[in-house]
């Protein structure tokens, strides 16, 4: 039980309200009744932007009397779409596993495929669009010369100082032919939070039964972790994200008191109280007696209620450019979502060179270094810029 519920008002939402509807646990012999103003377009969109197409397919589809004939049909080809690049993602993901084993490279799947059969039983039933996984950085380099073998091409990333090992977690590589993109991370998050080791999640690894050669993924108590701080780091902005969580806690066996120590362990106790407030608002998801003391906390309460906006509005906030003003509501967000520790190590990698600083201002390689001196100057040169044109 929650004590203080986020607020919400989806009174002017009928497609929102109708969409949650479907995405609850319910009793089969519910009747599913939509309301007579809702615009199938829009709701059409909705569903598309959550990226809950299968599930929605599978609740609708027996309904013909409901809803119009071309929303169930638009939802059937997405649904058919989807399960074809889930089949296509579980080949390469399997044919990339063996040759990763081949030459002792050790990874983890940490979405895709099997984490879709891991919560829904069926990978069908959950989307992606891509593979990621999770490799030691020390066999960072061994792994792009496979990637490269096999067809891959690397993302173009503009760099400075080995900057995107500094600020990001992971590269994006592309498979011009087959249509496929793998992401392979280093880190499970961003800097500046804190860092699990692989060695770590490796030892509680669980391997997935999708393919006759096992994959191994995350073990439960470290894949939910991962799932919560994933949708908090990107405001929540799809349900999906809530769904997976709601998934998992209805259906699969989580040691509480282990999960609530890895959330504590990692500072991440706060972004656990934000996703099961969301969760239980949207799906009425239960929380266990062992989390409620990082649930029902003023903090949690705030953190749910800050990134309400995103999902209600469905707002495209992987889209860049960003409208300047969301820009600004989501930077604040990101800042409120951090540990004490997390800011303090903000500030000093705010300080850290970007690609931007090389754009603004180019140096020989041999003298990069400078650009540690020149940053506060250039990013105080590049606000004064924005504010100018705008």
């Amino acid at each position: 039980m929650i004590d203080k519920q986020p607020i919400i008002d989806i009174s002017q939402f009928k497609e929102l309200d109708f969409l949650l509807t479907l995405l609850k646990e319910k009793n089969k012999s519910e009747e599913i009744i939509p309301s007579k103003e809702i615009n199938w377009s829009y709701f059409l969109k909705l569903v598309k932007h959550h990226r809950v197409c299968p599930l929605v397919y599978l609740k609708l589809k027996d309904t013909p009397d409901a809803v119009p004939s071309n929303v169930i049909e638009a939802l059937f080809q997405e649904y058919k779409k989807n399960t074809f690049k889930m089949l296509q993602l579980t080949g390469e993901m399997e044919s990339l596993d063996k040759v990763f084993q081949e030459n002792d490279i050790e990874t983890l799947c940490l979405k895709g495929p099997p984490v879709a059969y891991d919560l829904f039983g069926d990978i069908s039933l959950r989307m992606s669009k891509d593979l990621d996984i999770l490799v030691r950085e020390e066999e960072l380099e061994r792994t792009e010369s496979i990637l490269f073998s096999l067809g891959y091409e690397k993302e173009e990333i503009s760099t400075v100082l080995n900057e995107v090992k500094w600020r990001g977690h992971h590269i994006a590589y592309y498979h011009p032919n087959k249509n496929i993109q793998v992401e392979v991370h280093w880190r499970l998050h961003p800097r500046p939070m804190k860092r699990t080791s692989f060695q770590e999640l490796w030892s509680r690894k669980r391997e997935s039964q999708t393919t006759k050669h096992p994959m191994s993924f995350m073990g439960t108590e470290d894949l939910m972790l991962y799932l919560i701080s994933h949708g908090a780091r990107h405001g929540w902005f799809r349900l999906r994200w809530l769904k997976d969580i709601d998934q998992m806690v209805r259906n699969k066996d989580i040691n509480y008191v282990h999960f609530k120590e890895l959330a504590i362990k990692h500072q991440q106790k706060n972004l656990v109280g934000q996703a099961f407030q969301l969760a239980h608002l949207f799906f009425q998801t239960p929380v266990h007696e062992e989390l409620q003391g990082i649930v029902n906390t003023k903090r949690a309460n705030r953190l749910a209620e800050k990134a309400i906006p995103f999902i209600k509005e469905m707002v495209q906030l992987h889209l860049y450019p960003r409208p300047r003003n969301l820009e600004q509501s989501f930077k604040k967000y990101l800042i409120s979502i951090k540990s004490k520790r997390e800011k303090f190590f903000l500030f000093i990698i705010l300080f850290y060179p970007s690609s931007l600083d090389a754009a603004m201002f180019k140096l020989p390689k041999k003298i990069h270094f400078l650009y540690f001196l020149l940053r506060p100057l250039l990013g105080s040169f590049r606000k004064v810029k924005k504010v100018v044109i705008s």
